[in-house]
């Protein structure tokens, strides 16, 4: 297990980090904006991460997964590849809780 601190200080060269569980863009608030994980990958080299803001359950959180993939094959914008899953997502689920927890920081493409 890594730590936000342990993350701060690695040198990363990634375009992308997906955190699909519960709660990983949640973090301590301060002046200079949220501290956590997300955070700590950007800041260690990589362009942009997925989180998680809430509680999100299994099985539509692995069906969006797998179709934010699909669509991240079939285009580079991770923007653009995380709105259609989560819509894809929808459809299936459509209570917010099963797919709207999850939020891109960083370059889009």
């Amino acid at each position: 297990m890594l730590t936000s601190g342990e993350i701060f200080n690695l040198k990363l060269n990634a375009e992308l980090v997906v955190l699909s569980a519960c709660n990983t863009g949640r973090g301590t608030i301060s002046g200079d904006g949220v501290l956590g994980l997300s955070r700590s990958f950007i800041t260690a080299g990589v362009s942009s991460i997925v989180v998680s803001l809430w509680l999100v359950p299994d099985a539509p959180t692995a069906e969006l997964m797998a179709e934010f993939y699909r669509q991240l094959q079939q285009n580079s914008d991770k923007a653009v590849a995380l709105r259609q899953a989560m819509l894809a997502t929808m459809r299936q689920h459509p209570q917010p809780s099963n797919w709207a927890a999850f939020t891109l920081i960083g370059e889009a493409d």
